[in-house]
């Protein structure tokens, strides 16, 4: 059955997916993986290299192998790229392995997170800061047909921890 012992934290860049992530397994006493450190460790560069150096479509294909290698686990929580649901069957993948969590945020907020780390993230690097939220707007909502097929939706600012805890052992459960 999906979901045991398998979460997948999806969301926008900025939505705290890799925070949540490490909460989570920490309460729950599970392991943790961020996507894009292991996508980094494969590819032996970070992720602003691969894009810079090689584009956008070589870094999706290693997202999705580096994905797909997750099936086998257990009790593990993957935060993943804020575009990992968007590309090939991914979504579809981590809906058929595990439990998706979507912490979702507006525009609003994600903008005023993103201001101040900007320049680390290869889609918004050279996006001025009078045009983010725009930008934001309209890149959350060319994703949100994915994310909102997520098993669980969230409000990602203040994240309820204790409740998403909860959920996560009750499906457990099931």
């Amino acid at each position: 059955m999906p979901g045991k012992g398998l979460v997948y934290i999806i969301g926008f860049m900025g939505s705290g997916k890799s925070t949540a992530g490490r909460k989570l397994a920490a309460i729950l006493g599970w392991n943790f993986i961020d996507l894009d450190r292991k996508i980094e460790e494969r590819a032996g560069k970070t992720i602003p290299q691969i894009f810079s150096q090689e584009g956008e479509d070589h870094f999706r294909m290693i997202e999705t192998e580096v994905l797909k290698s997750m099936k086998p686990l257990s009790e593990t929580i993957i935060s993943t790229g804020g575009g990992t649901p968007c590309h090939g069957d991914n979504m579809d993948f981590m809906l058929a392995t595990g439990l998706t969590v979507y912490l979702k945020m507006t525009p609003g907020q994600l903008a005023s997170r993103l201001l101040e780390s900007s320049g680390e993230r290869p889609l918004i690097k050279n996006i001025p800061d009078d045009h983010l939220h725009s930008f934001i707007e309209k890149k959350l909502a060319s994703r949100e047909r994915w994310y909102s097929k997520a098993t669980v939706i969230i409000e990602g600012i203040n994240l309820d921890i204790s409740l998403l805890t909860s959920i996560i052992r009750s499906n457990q459960k099931n």
